[in-house]
């Protein structure tokens, strides 16, 4: 079974897919980790990340896979055979990431990769473009919203936990921005499914948003 989660910047949609995941025992794919294990192999290759020749070249050789830890149930992310998992949270990767996630070849390939881990098993993955991309045909499809207030807040709360300072207006500014790139992209933009179920996490919790996704799964196994 593909279960794929789309929707904008803070909705929720990745910590529930990873909850979901964990309690129904499904792989969760981290694209946005994918994408910063590419972003990674650029850094540690020595060149710049928007080096969009260079970054090609790459590709050639580049192996991503993703498994699901036996004790913590997490999704583990590994280049070229090593675990990356929190090598690729820093910040330079953070920066780099979005330069890499705009080459097409990068897309086109991780895609490929995504869909052929789909094809092993059940999974669970989210992002801009799950639903109408990289899994049109994924058995449930979910676009999650939340109001931007919330949304600002909730990523606040993500930076304060990391011990990065920022504020309301500047945060709310940053995503509003990422809205309109994601939505007026040319290459995958973020749209919803026409068979995508909307669910408004706004006033929910993330066990709340698990839940819901879980008893859809529920009601067609």
């Amino acid at each position: 079974m593909i279960i794929a989660i789309d929707g904008p910047a803070g909705s929720g949609k990745s910590t529930t897919a990873k909850l979901v995941g964990s309690k129904m025992n499904f792989l969760y794919i981290d694209t946005g980790a994918m994408y910063r294990a590419m972003a990674l192999k650029v850094k540690n290759s020595g060149f710049d990340f928007d080096d969009k020749a260079n970054v090609v070249q790459l590709l050639n050789d580049t192996i991503i896979e993703q498994v699901i830890d036996p004790e913590t149930k997490d999704t583990k992310t590994f280049l070229d055979g090593r675990d990356v998992s929190h090598e690729i949270r820093t910040p330079e990767i953070s920066k780099g990431v979005t330069s890499v996630c705009e080459i097409g070849e990068v897309r086109t390939k991780l895609v490929e990769l995504q869909r052929k881990m789909g094809g092993k098993g059940n999974v669970i993955l989210d992002g801009r473009d799950i639903g109408t991309v990289v899994f049109p045909d994924a058995d449930l499809k979910f676009f999650m919203i939340a109001d931007i207030n919330i949304r600002t807040e909730r990523r606040l709360n993500e930076l304060k936990e990391k011990g990065i300072e920022a504020n309301f207006a500047d945060v709310k500014a940053d995503i509003e921005r990422r809205d309109l790139r994601d939505s007026s992209r040319s290459n995958s933009p973020l749209k919803p499914s026409i068979h995508s179920i909307f669910i408004d996490t706004s006033m929910l919790s993330i066990e709340e948003q698990a839940d819901l996704i879980i008893n859809y799964i529920k009601n067609i196994l």
